[in-house]
């Protein structure tokens, strides 16, 4: 295994996202570089109505994609933005790669893949000297994240609710042990 590249994965709402937040944070805590994104759900009135990024650093959001949007490719009932994508997410991806010590991309997923420039963050990521830490939706079909989980050198680890509480702390310790 290559302690370096380390991939959680889980059912939709299995607490990876939450599980990456907190293994950042107590890395972060511990004077760990940590550069990224955190992807998550929009949500008005309750209602779920779109995805959005998230600088981990400067916690800037974007819109992955959401209902109601005019252009982009369709997934489900949400169109992908793909121009937002690009903007926050490559670019937190591409600063991470170059000025931090630990690479995070939450999530490997079916909508952020429909971005070549995204893909080719991802990739640079990995060809890096960088610590790596990603999630890979279930369900990604993807050249790339069939290369991810088919490659012996990397780690994929589910969540599931009886792990997701004790994750971060051990996917942290993991991380650091193998500076």
């Amino acid at each position: 295994m290559d302690p370096h590249r380390l991939f959680l994965t889980g059912e939709p709402g299995s607490g990876k996202t939450t599980a990456v937040r907190r293994t950042a944070e107590v890395l972060i805590l511990r004077g760990v570089e940590v550069g990224g994104m955190l992807s998550g759900e929009i949500r008005e009135d309750g209602i779920r109505v779109g995805f959005g990024l998230e600088d981990l650093v400067t916690h800037e959001k974007g819109t992955l994609a959401r209902v109601g949007l005019q252009e982009g490719p369709r997934v489900g009932k949400y169109r992908v933005n793909l121009s937002e994508i690009e903007r926050v997410g490559v670019r937190v991806i591409e600063r991470a790669v170059r000025d931090s010590e630990i690479v995070v991309v939450d999530e490997l997923g079916p909508m952020a893949l429909f971005s070549t420039l995204f893909i080719q963050a991802v990739e640079n990521g990995l060809a890096s000297q960088k610590h790596f830490l990603g999630t890979i939706h279930k369900r990604a079909y993807h050249p790339l994240t069939s290369s991810i989980r088919s490659n012996p050198k990397y780690l994929i680890l589910e969540i599931t609710p009886e792990n997701r509480d004790r994750m971060p702390t051990e996917i942290a310790q993991r991380i650091i042990a193998n500076a």
